[in-house]
């Protein structure tokens, strides 16, 4: 019999990967001026060690103002990238997993308090605080500012540090880059009519609405070495009547495939307080699904994936060819071992750990000769 379908490699783009399991980048809040800190060499580090196929960087703002919080991490000048360096020596000394970082701006969601501190947006006029910038001068939720409407000028500036950042991920030889347009942040605000009111060549249309989040993919793909994967990371509906929704995803999907887009992730919501989200087991595979009927790269699922016979059904049945955990590998870091485990699947573990490996399952742990873990 074949071994679980969870556990095969797969080349997205010029880049392998042991297996269909991917760490999704998950905001640590932090960060120092955008620079990452110890805790980042902690959380990469035990997260790189748990058997993933792929470990994201968290969502990394590309300047300043593109920040979620002030504890975001950027790559915008070499201060950021210094500090990066620091984090992805430590990591890569012990583990050869595949890491990828997403690249983002917050739009009309940036500058707010860390979320354990509630997570409210903080005003331009206030320490920790900036003006927030977006498509359309339209705020987020009631009672916050609104953002500034972006110039012509202002959004050249954006792409092309969306670029710089990219250049600097080359230099720090990072594997793959997300671009980030979901989640009601600066590119899926372009997508949405819900967000996106301008009556220029970035409005109106889908066409138009499509626009600059594909100048931005292009930009990026330009900047970033050609054997290396350039992936986007969507929402595939708002979850709200009469915004983005799955058919805009499936055109933006084909969009960035023509575009030489190595992998789709397909997430949901976070645009508008009016979502209605089924939240549920799977509620975002159909999303997922839809997108894989379109397109021929590899498409990501995530959302509420916990259980190891439910990651292997949405691979095994081709609803997705790879699935990305966040708040279960938080939880659980070691979810591909006991995956592999559960499953008859195999997972690299670094020499220090393989001791642990429990005698009824003897085969669980690979160990090549060249293995540098």
């Amino acid at each position: 019999m074949s071994g679980p379908k969870l556990f095969e490699s797969l080349k997205v783009g010029g880049m392998s990967v042991a297996n269909r399991i991917v760490i999704a980048p998950m905001c640590q809040y932090s960060a120092a001026d955008g620079c990452m800190t110890d805790w980042h060499l902690i959380h990469l580090g035990h997260l790189a060690l748990s058997g993933a196929g792929v470990l994201t960087i968290e969502a990394t703002a590309v300047v300043p103002e593109g920040r979620i919080t002030y504890g975001d991490v950027g790559l915008w000048n070499d201060e950021t990238e210094a500090a990066m360096k620091r984090v992805l020596d430590g990591v890569r000394a012990h583990a050869a997993v595949p890491i990828a970082i997403q690249l983002a701006h917050a739009g009309r969601k940036a500058s707010t308090e860390l979320p354990w501190h509630g997570g409210k947006q903080i005003a331009a006029t206030e320490a920790n605080g900036w003006q927030t910038e977006a498509p359309s001068a339209l705020a987020f939720d009631k009672g916050e500012a609104a953002p500034t409407a972006l110039t012509r000028e202002r959004l050249d500036e954006i792409r092309d540090a969306f670029a710089a950042a990219a250049e600097r991920s080359a230099r720090l030889g990072i594997d793959a880059i997300q671009i980030h347009a979901a989640h009601g942040y600066l590119l899926h605000e372009f997508l949405s009519p819900l967000s996106n009111q301008r009556d220029d060549d970035y409005g109106g249309s889908l066409e138009n609405r499509m626009r600059y989040p594909l100048e931005v993919f292009d930009a990026v793909r330009a900047a970033f070495p050609a054997d290396k994967p350039v992936t986007v990371r969507v929402s595939g509906t708002d979850w709200v009547e009469g915004g983005w929704d799955i058919e805009g995803t499936i055109a933006f999907a084909k969009a960035l495939e023509a575009r030489g887009c190595a992998a789709i992730h397909v997430s949901s919501g976070g645009l508008d307080p009016r979502q209605d989200i089924p939240v549920g087991p799977n509620y975002q595979v159909p999303l997922a699904r839809a997108v894989k009927q379109a397109v021929s790269i590899p498409v990501v699922a995530v959302g509420l994936i916990t259980d190891y016979e439910q990651a292997e059904a949405i691979v095994a049945t081709g609803d997705a060819d790879l699935i990305a955990l966040a708040r279960t590998i938080l939880y659980d870091p070691r979810w591909p071992w006991h995956a592999a485990a559960a499953l008859g699947g195999h997972v690299r573990a670094p020499d220090q750990y393989l001791r642990s490996q429990p005698r009824r399952f003897k085969d669980l742990f690979d160990q090549p000769d060249d293995a540098t873990y």
